[in-house]
């Protein structure tokens, strides 16, 4: 009976994905890149002493990419993905830490000298070492803390999970542990997941976590979408189909730029129409891709759901709203193309979306607010 169960729910996961509209909604646009070139690239001075290995290391001197964004104090603050150049010249072979700079154009950026949240003889050693801290996304909680959502990646171990991560300054973070750890009596302690982004409303020109029939939602997951909930922002609790089995709240399309998988983007901010989510597409290598694109190719879609029901699909676009197109997003470590969005923000009267490019550099587009 339990097979039955679960061939049910797929069923009905298919179906109701199938019904929803496959139009072009754009909430968010046109953007435009108000620079032709990366906003942050590699420094190969900028050395770090290593806790866990006891080194001196250049910890960003390959790659600078996949930023977080907040606006603080009247200046943009980036969180962005910083690798050394250590390990071996492979995707996840090195070691990544995160960086912070800030900016009072959004365009040019100055950073700390050192890494803010990075592997070290902590609890979650064994969870971010080696492999290092990856991919964030920020939000500002309501008592004005930053929430931050990571992966932690373990390359001995084969490891990754979303970690959490607090902070009052953006400089000194606590770090939670994996954000599903003990849900479901510890159903999810080894379960492999990454990529989360949480839900925000406009506060103003803030951007703050929002509850929804009284918690906090959370978008999560590469190979598909999920969902998670939270009452307190730091201990998430995954939608579930059945016991093990979370929910897919947006799946692959064939032929279409998300044909291989979707993936969560920067955090959806809530309206008074829907939610409205950016997230990353990459788009097939073989059969069944988009053919308009690149194999392999990460572009940015929207997806828009109920204000009352965060797994409720209301539309999804059927093209791209952002994809590679400068030389500096289609070169680099990911050499098939990326403006992979992790940071959004409103600023000086803009939406202001920061990006990976080509797991390589951090990019910067803007689009009027509607």
């Amino acid at each position: 009976m339990r097979w039955f169960v679960g061939l049910l729910a797929a069923v009905i996961s298919a179906a109701s994905q199938a019904q929803v509209p496959q139009t072009a909604v754009t909430p968010f646009g046109p953007w435009t890149r108000p620079v032709s070139s990366p906003v942050l690239v590699p420094v190969q001075a900028s050395t770090f002493h290593d806790p866990v290995s006891g080194n001196n290391v250049h910890w960003e001197a390959l790659h600078t990419f996949n930023p977080a964004a907040v606006v603080r104090a009247g200046r943009v603050y980036v969180l962005y993905r910083a690798e050394d150049d250590s390990g071996t010249a492979m995707i996840g072979g090195h070691t990544s830490r995160l960086g912070l700079a800030s900016s009072t154009d959004g365009i040019h950026f100055t950073r700390e000298p050192q890494p803010v949240l990075y592997p070290a003889k902590d609890a979650q050693e064994s969870r971010e070492s080696p492999g290092g801290v990856e991919d964030p996304r920020i939000v500002e909680a309501p008592d004005g803390t930053y929430v931050l959502t990571y992966t932690q990646w373990s390359r001995t171990r084969g490891v990754y999970s979303v970690g959490i991560a607090t902070s009052p300054d953006l400089h000194t973070w606590t770090k939670h542990g994996p954000a599903f750890y003990g849900a479901y009596n510890g159903r999810y302690d080894e379960f492999k997941y990454k990529s989360a982004a949480i839900v925000t409303e406009r506060r103003g020109d803030r951007l703050v976590a929002a509850k929804i029939n009284g918690r906090y939602w959370m978008y999560w997951g590469d190979l598909g979408i999920r969902l998670a909930s939270s009452p307190d922002l730091i201990h998430w609790t995954p939608l579930e189909d059945a016991p093990g089995k979370p929910r897919v709240i947006l799946a692959p399309r064939p032929g279409m730029p998300d044909s291989d998988f979707p993936e969560a983007g920067p955090p959806p901010v809530l309206t008074k129409s829907g939610i409205v989510m950016l997230y990353n597409a990459k788009n097939k290598d073989g059969e069944g891709r988009d053919s308009t694109l690149k194999p392999g190719t990460y572009a940015v879609e929207i997806a828009t759901f109920l204000p009352s029901d965060p797994a409720q699909v209301t539309a999804r676009t059927v093209t791209p709203v952002f994809k590679p197109e400068l030389p500096f997003e289609q070169t680099g470590q990911y050499a098939a193309g990326t403006t992979f969005s992790e940071g959004l923000v409103l600023f000086r009267g803009k939406w202001w979306l920061y990006y990976g490019c080509a797991d390589s550099f951090v990019g910067v587009a803007t689009a009027p607010v509607r």
